[in-house]
């Protein structure tokens, strides 16, 4: 199974922006379609973008559509997601994991997440 390892998260104004990197370990990393998802306080995870393999198809939350961006380096076994005019709704953990189905995780254990709090 590969090993999820989330970092780049922080606190910003609204309006701000932040680079999430997860990094991920194993030989199947890039055949597999990634993803990234979030979890507020008191809210469950949902999915909120994902991207394939190859990275020639990317999907997104409606919410995020047109602020954040997903992209994957296979060479460094890495998934990134880009944020940008961040909003106070966007406050949450932020994990990775391989999907399927376009907005399901692929694997029951997920990393430790990073921290992403905007503020007003």
């Amino acid at each position: 199974q590969v090993q999820l390892v989330e970092s780049g998260g922080g606190s910003v104004q609204a309006g701000g922006s932040l680079r999430l990197s997860c990094a991920a370990s194993g030989d199947t990393f890039s055949s597999l379609p990634m993803g990234w998802f979030r979890q507020a306080p008191g809210k469950e995870r949902e999915f909120v973008a994902a991207i394939t393999s190859g990275s020639r198809t990317t999907r997104y939350k409606d919410s995020v559509k047109g602020r954040f961006t997903i992209s994957r380096d296979n060479a460094k076994n890495t998934v990134y997601l880009e944020m940008s005019s961040l909003k106070p709704e966007d406050t949450a953990v932020y994990y990775c994991n391989g999907v399927s189905s376009w907005s399901k995780p692929l694997f029951g254990s997920w990393g430790q997440g990073t921290q992403v709090t905007v503020s007003s």
